[in-house]
C-alpha cells in the first residue's frame, strides 16, 4: 500500500485531498500545527504528525519512508511580506531539502501552487502554462518564488507544480460568503464589464492533484487544474439564485469604489493585529476581467476531466452548506 504525505491536510482543499487518497487506499500522514482544527478529518485512518516545515525531527518522520508527497499547505493572508514568504517560499524549500536528504527516491513530489502567481489574461485568451509570470500581489509574488524553488530540484527526483483557479465546493469559507450573500437577496457584482472566471469544484481539483502524482508522464510538469469552460458572473449570479430558490437585488460595485474602499481598508488595517481581506493589492485581482487558463495539458497528458459541472458543483455545495446550518433553507441565512 503506498503511502503519502500532505501538508495542509486540516484545510477546505487537503482535506479533500486526504477524502480522495483514502478512497483509493493510500496510507496517509497529515502535519497539522498545535493549534489546527482536525475536524474535516475526523474519525478517518490518518497518522497526524504535529510541528512545522522547519524542525528537522518532524521533517524526517513525515517524510522519511513515503511514496508522495503533496504540498497543500501554504499562507494565504498576512500583513507582512515576510509572513508570505516564510510560510510558502521558505517552508517549500524545508520540505524539499528534507525530502532529498531523507527519501530521495520518492516516487513524486506534488506541490500545490496557484494562478496567482501567474496572473490574469490580458487579452481574454486563456493562459497555459508557456505564459511568464505577472502576479499581481505580495501572496503571488511568494507562490512564484515558491515555484521557482520547486523548479531548482527536477533535477533531483521527481517533483510536479500545479495550479489551481478559484476554487469553491463543500467546507470553503471564502466562496460562502457569495452564497451567504446571495441568499439574503444581494447579488454583487464588481464592475460593469462581462468578466471571466474558470472554477473548479474542490474534488474535481484534488483528483487531479493525484493524476498528477500518479501519472510518470507528469515527472518535473507544471499543470492547471481547473474548469474547461470560462463562467461570467452574470451566469454565475442566475444559477446560483435559482438554486437557492432566491430573488435578488443586483449591487453593482465600481472598480473606482473598491479600489477606494481597499484603500481604506489597508490604512485602517495598519492598526489591527489580522490581515485585512480586502487591500490595494487584492482590489488589482478582484478588477480584472479575465481570471481563465487552460487545461489542454493537463487533459493531454494526466488524463484530467472534470465530474462536476458548475450547476451540480454549486447543488452539491449549497446542499452542504444547508446541511451543515452555513445556510437555512428559508428566506434569509
Amino acid at each position: 500500500m503506498a503511502k503519502v504525505f500532505v501538508t495542509g491536510g486540516t484545510g477546505f482543499i487537503g482535506s479533500h485531498l486526504i477524502d480522495e487518497l483514502l478512497k483509493k487506499n493510500y496510507e496517509v500522514k497529515a502535519l497539522i500545527r498545535k493549534n489546527s482544527s482536525t475536524k474535516w478529518l475526523k474519525d478517518k485512518p490518518v497518522e497526524f504528525i504535529e510541528g512545522d516545515l522547519f524542525t528537522d525531527e518532524v521533517l524526517k518522520k513525515a517524510v522519511s519512508d513515503v511514496d508522495f508527497i503533496y504540498h497543500v499547505g501554504g499562507v494565504t493572508f498576512a500583513k507582512k511580506k515576510e509572513e508570505f514568504y516564510r510560510g510558502n517560499v521558505e517552508a517549500t524549500k524545508s520540505l524539499l531539502e528534507a525530502c532529498y536528504k531523507y527519501n530521495p527516491g520518492i516516487k513524486k513530489f506534488v506541490h500545490v501552487s496557484s494562478q496567482a502567481g501567474v496572473g490574469p489574461s490580458f487579452d481574454g485568451k486563456p493562459i497555459d502554462e508557456t505564459r511568464d509570470y505577472f502576479p499581481l500581489t505580495t501572496y503571488g509574488r511568494s507562490k512564484v518564488e515558491a515555484e521557482k524553488v520547486v523548479m531548482g530540484f527536477f533535477d533531483k527526483f521527481n517533483c510536479t507544480i500545479v495550479r489551481p483557479p478559484a476554487v469553491y465546493g463543500p467546507r470553503d469559507y471564502a466562496i460562502y460568503e457569495y452564497f451567504k450573500s446571495m441568499s439574503r437577496g444581494l447579488q454583487p457584482m464588481i464592475g460593469f464589464d462581462n468578466k471571466l472566471v474558470s472554477l473548479i469544484h474542490g474534488v474535481d481539483l484534488v483528483r487531479g492533484f493525484i493524476l498528477a502524482g500518479e501519472k510518470e508522464i507528469s515527472s518535473s510538469s507544471i499543470y492547471f487544474i481547473s474548469s474547461e469552460q470560462f463562467y461570467n458572473w452574470r451566469d454565475v449570479g442566475e444559477l446560483t439564485k435559482k438554486l437557492l430558490g432566491r430573488k435578488t437585488v443586483k449591487l453593482t460595485i465600481p472598480h473606482f469604489a473598491v479600489k477606494t474602499t481597499a484603500f481604506f481598508s489597508q490604512v485602517f488595517g495598519f492598526f489591527s493585529s489580522k490581515p485585512v481581506v480586502l487591500n490595494i493589492e487584492k482590489s488589482r485581482e478582484l478588477t480584472q476581467r479575465y481570471w481563465i487558463c487552460s487545461i489542454e495539458k493537463a487533459k493531454r497528458e494526466l488524463g484530467f476531466k472534470e465530474s462536476f459541472t458548475l450547476e451540480t458543483g454549486f447543488k452539491d455545495t449549497i446542499d452542504w452548506y444547508r446541511k451543515e446550518g452555513w445556510l437555512k433553507p428559508g428566506k434569509t441565512d
